[in-house]
């Protein structure tokens, strides 16, 4: 029984190990692959191991010298992909560990292997890296010992010493007996994927936000010398131009955003007249006819704009053709009705798109109730508004206080290639203006600021819609 308790705490490390190291890869301050000052300081060990191309993107002079072989980066990927793979198998040896006892078998000994084939691989970068450094031109390679190499080194035989222990101390299952794994734990199984998603994609990137305290210029490398704490934020307050821009740019964007926010009951009344339609072929091409654009890319969109109303377009040339028009009219280079213009094109490429959880919606409506209402004597419009009304108000709710929240992002792709310089000032919204001045100006710190800014104003929006929502509901606030 002590043995057991005692292998149930360690079981903690072990997870905990397992995920730190499952972390690590993402991040490219710890990367252990980067053994040379030309290697990109912002590439992790996942790309340094699945992306030889990345890895090397600066050494083709140096391969062309001979400064440095080729051989040698070659070292460093394989093991970096071996280093990740082994790894990946002590991730899915910690899965397996909330199993019984054939599954917890099983990830010890994943995890032994995995951890084996990680040190001989860490092993693998450093001969690549004292091949770098007997470099004849240590200046112009600048030979890095591998950032992390220790700790890394570390972490990776505590998981080697703590999989052998448990696969020691485990007792073999016999060979009828079947892996099993609780059903709660299965299903977190299956939701760790879009968990991990969610954090690489959406919180990883969260570690950018260190540039907006520095004076950053692209190449340049972070230290206190640099460093000018909320300098970028209170530019945004104390220099006019910038403040004119700031105000201009939220205009566009909060009026772009409540237009979208106003139209936002579009997909759901779609969805009702949609789901009334009692030919099921015809409903089923309105809906497929509606829903493509969605997947149509805004440049192709733009593209299709441009055959249409631009000055050799379809309008132009029908109307010089019926005499109407003495020559075309290009209706893109205008700055009127712009954000009307936004609007309608957004509408067009999203409202079937959008309808698609509305029709799911009424699918999960009793029909015990359009039973009763027809027994009452209600018409179809009386249904509708009495039956089907109701019944998808709660998924409007939810994706209204989603709008409110996202009233900052109104994306980029679609004011990014219908921008020209006859409406610039009215359709640069907040995100097209954080991408023009960190990429295009290259702003970066100040168009981090901005972004950061951003984020919290939607995180306090969210909490402030989901108060109001609550506070109608009659519900308390917390």
């Amino acid at each position: 029984m002590g043995k057991s308790k005692i292998s149930d705490k360690i079981y903690y490390v072990y997870r905990i190990v397992a995920m730190l190291l499952f972390v690590l890869i993402f991040l490219p301050a710890v990367n252990p692959a980067r053994i040379s000052g030309m290697v990109n300081r912002s590439i992790s060990l996942l790309t340094a191991g699945f992306s030889y191309g990345t890895l090397i993107d600066n050494f083709g002079r140096a391969f062309r010298k001979e400064w440095i072989l080729e051989s040698t980066m070659r070292l460093d990927n394989i093991s970096s992909l071996l280093v990740c793979i082994g790894i990946f198998a002590c991730s899915i040896g910690a899965c397996l560990s909330i199993g019984n006892n054939k599954c917890k078998r099983l990830g010890n000994i994943l995890s032994t292997a995995g951890s084996v084939v990680s040190l001989a691989a860490l092993q693998g970068i450093y001969i690549a890296y004292t091949q770098v450094s007997l470099t004849k031109k240590p200046e112009k390679i600048e030979p890095t010992f591998p950032p992390f190499y220790y700790g890394l080194l570390v972490i990776l035989i505590v998981m080697l010493i703590v999989s052998v222990y448990e696969l020691i101390i485990s007792y073999k299952a016999p060979k009828e007996k079947k892996f099993y794994m609780e059903t709660k734990y299965r299903l977190f199984l299956m939701l760790m994927p879009f968990l991990l998603l969610t954090f690489v994609f959406s919180y990883l990137p969260l570690f950018g936000w260190r540039y907006a305290f520095f004076d950053y210029k692209s190449g340049d490398t972070l230290s206190m010398e640099n460093f000018v704490g909320f300098k970028w934020f209170t530019q945004l307050v104390r220099n006019a131009a910038t403040r004119k821009d700031m105000i201009r740019v939220m205009k566009n964007t909060l009026g772009m955003s409540f237009l979208g926010i106003f139209t936002s009951w579009m997909p759901m009344v779609f969805a009702i007249f949609l789901s009334e339609i009692k030919n099921s072929r015809f409903r089923r091409f309105v809906q497929t006819f509606t829903t493509i654009p969605n997947f149509i890319s805004w440049v192709l969109v733009f593209a299709i704009a441009f055959s249409i109303f631009s000055t050799d377009g379809f309008i132009s040339s029908l109307m010089i053709n019926l005499g109407i028009w003495d020559q075309g009219k290009n209706f893109l280079m205008s700055s009127d009705y712009v954000w009307l213009k936004m609007l309608m094109w957004g509408l067009w490429k999203g409202l079937g798109w959008s309808a698609i959880i509305y029709i799911a919606g009424i699918s999960g409506i009793d029909q015990q109730l359009y039973e009763a209402a027809t027994v009452d004597g209600a018409g179809r419009f009386q249904m509708m508004w009495h039956v089907t009304v109701p019944g998808l108000l709660p998924t409007f709710y939810v994706l209204l206080l989603m709008s409110i929240a996202g009233i900052l992002s109104n994306g980029m792709d679609q004011y990014l290639v219908f921008e020209n310089s006859t409406n610039t000032t009215d359709i640069m919204v907040l995100d097209l203006y954080v991408y023009k001045m960190g990429i295009v100006n290259g702003a970066i710190p100040f168009s981090t600021a901005v972004g950061m800014l951003k984020s919290v104003v939607s995180v306090i929006l969210l909490f402030t819609a989901n108060n109001v929502s609550k506070l109608i509901r009659g519900e308390t606030i917390v």
